[in-house]
């Protein structure tokens, strides 16, 4: 049996996202990124923390 690599977000402080379920919220600034969770400051919803591996967040560039 082999073990699986911890699963670790691809984004970072900084980078610019899109909520793929809510387009409404706007473009958000990821606040931290630490394992599968991502807190997100969106304009129209504030702070939201994100399970990465549930929420495939699009990345604005």
């Amino acid at each position: 049996m082999t073990a699986s690599l911890p699963f670790h977000s691809f984004l970072t402080p900084g980078q610019h996202v899109m909520h793929p379920d809510h387009p409404e919220w706007g473009m958000g600034q990821v606040q931290s990124a630490t394992g599968r969770r991502v807190v997100v400051m969106f304009p129209h919803a504030g702070k939201v923390a994100i399970d990465a591996m549930v929420i495939q967040l699009t990345v604005v560039d």
